[in-house]
């Protein structure tokens, strides 16, 4: 088997590691699946050339299915495949993926796609290219943002909109406003009461509150009151914790009602935190917010909130020296529609969402397939907790600041004592990190404990690649500790 390497393709694409494919998967059982399917045996017809990959894959049924993979299209990855999984990829498309990662002959250089891929591919690009002429706010073909928000129709209709569209805004106001006074007396009363019954009460108390804020269209301030039930009874220190969370939780109620008298930065991330936020094509309409760069793809993370699976991609931008997060949301039990490569970078526009030092941001247009990634400059773990320190200055509610952690060893819980002071940006109390463990400097006395809910598997493959010495790490520095998520090994990227 060839080793992986970088291949022009059309648009100069990179020929993915491994390690980025599977950050591809929607879950840990499609990523076991998509390994099984990495073997040539199953492929027929596999080939790639102009951006795409092709195959077909033996399966159970008497016709193979077939599985096509746009490598980025001007849109991003994506997929089609003949199985009846809902899910992108699916565990074919993976496979196929890893085949090409793996540099197999079986798929072979060159040539044209076949009809059935090719009838999709040219479809999906016919797409992107139309939207692009479009423009990011949706204008009609042929004109720019510009003329669209100038608006070419009805001057009447034009106005009647923008006043309905007011009204609307007013009346969303008044209901959050409403809500949060409704939430503030709710804090009251369980404050009189004593914190200690909270644990009696179990979570629906706090289901039924958080209904309360989405019937108030405030979905942010739902969103946090969900995180507060799962607090009481979970271990030492729990009331402490609880009293922070919801001190943090009225002071965002106090600063809605009074928005109007804060500085504009830190009122815009009152009202991203209390749900409103604009839309991502409002957003890029405006040329002078874009941000052109090359964007390292640090992390793809998944989570489940409610009925929606919650896909977080961090990116870091070479120039800018810029942090940013997109956020991409699946229903139904689908996967999210944006995945990224790991480990690659991407030229491409985004613009930031406002508020003080927001992170978040919506990805605009790309400029070619994936390009090869590079390492991104680190830091320290004291410099890292000074950055989270400084983030709370400008957003109270921040669970976590990006940063790469440079020449740091994971530490288990049984030497965890031998590593010397250990470092906390405690909210609260929030405990020690998952299951004991740290990451420790490697050159000052200082470490961070691991943020709970941080997976086994992904610290004792921290632990092996530290054999050799300390390890460069990106994850998210907070309150409740380190969160790792990528980590850099002999000029290699391993996702976590």
């Amino acid at each position: 088997m060839a080793p992986p390497t970088v291949f022009g393709m059309g648009g100069q694409a990179v020929r993915w590691t491994a390690e980025q494919v599977r950050a591809l998967a929607p879950d840990d059982a499609s990523r076991r699946a998509g390994s099984k399917l990495s073997a040539p045996g199953p492929w027929t017809e596999a080939g790639w050339g102009n951006g795409a990959l092709w195959g077909q894959c033996k399966g159970s049924g008497s016709k193979p299915y077939q599985t096509v993979v746009d490598l980025d299209g001007g849109q991003g990855p994506g997929y089609r495949c003949s199985c009846p999984s809902r899910k992108f990829p699916c565990k074919h498309a993976l496979g196929l993926l890893l085949l090409w990662a793996g540099g197999e002959a079986v798929v072979a250089e060159g040539g044209d796609p076949p009809e059935w891929a090719d009838g999709w591919l040219g479809d999906r690009r016919r797409r992107a290219e139309r939207k692009a002429a479009r423009g990011p706010a949706g204008a009609p073909e042929g004109t720019n943002a510009g003329q669209a928000a100038a608006g070419t129709g009805n001057g009447a209709d034009e106005r009647a909109r923008a006043e309905a569209a007011h009204r609307r805004a007013a009346q969303r106001a008044e209901r959050i406003t409403a809500g949060t006074q409704e939430l503030e007396q709710r804090l009251a009363d369980l404050l009189r009461g004593g914190l200690a019954g909270a644990e009696q009460r179990g979570y629906a108390p706090w289901e039924e509150m958080a209904a309360r804020m989405v019937d108030a269209q405030a979905p942010g301030l739902a969103a946090r009151i969900r995180e507060l039930g799962a607090i009481p009874g979970s271990g030492e220190g729990w009331p402490g914790r609880l009293l922070a969370e919801c001190a943090l939780l009225h002071l965002l109620a106090v600063g809605w009602r009074r928005a109007a008298e804060l500085p504009a930065p830190l009122a815009d991330t009152v009202r991203t935190r209390v749900g409103l936020t604009l839309e991502a094509a409002d957003l890029l309409s405006d040329k002078q917010a874009l941000v052109r760069d090359k964007w390292l793809v640090l992390a793809q993370r998944d989570a489940d909130e409610g009925r929606l699976t919650v896909r977080r991609v961090w990116l870091y931008g070479r120039s800018a020296g810029r942090h940013a997060l997109l956020l991409s949301y699946g229903a139904g039990g689908r996967a999210p529609e944006l995945a990224l490569p790991v480990g690659a970078a991407l030229d491409a526009e985004l613009a930031y969402y406002p508020g003080s030092g927001s992170l978040r941001a919506a990805l605009g247009p790309r400029y070619g397939a994936p390009l090869p990634g590079f390492q991104p400059p680190g830091t320290g773990v004291r410099e890292a907790l000074e950055g989270y320190a400084r983030m709370l200055r400008e957003d109270p509610w921040a669970e976590g600041r990006p940063c790469v952690l440079e020449r740091v060893v994971p530490v288990p819980p049984s030497d965890a004592g031998t590593a010397g002071g250990t470092a906390g940006a405690s909210r609260g109390g929030a405990g020690p990190g998952a299951a004991g463990w740290h990451l420790a400097a490697a050159d000052e006395e200082v470490a961070l404990p691991v943020a709970p809910g941080t997976g086994a598997a992904a610290l004792w493959r921290l632990l092996a690649l530290s054999a050799e010495g300390p390890v460069t790490v990106f994850g998210e520095c907070g309150h409740r500790g380190f969160a790792p998520h990528t980590a850099w090994h002999q000029g290699r990227v391993v996702p976590l």
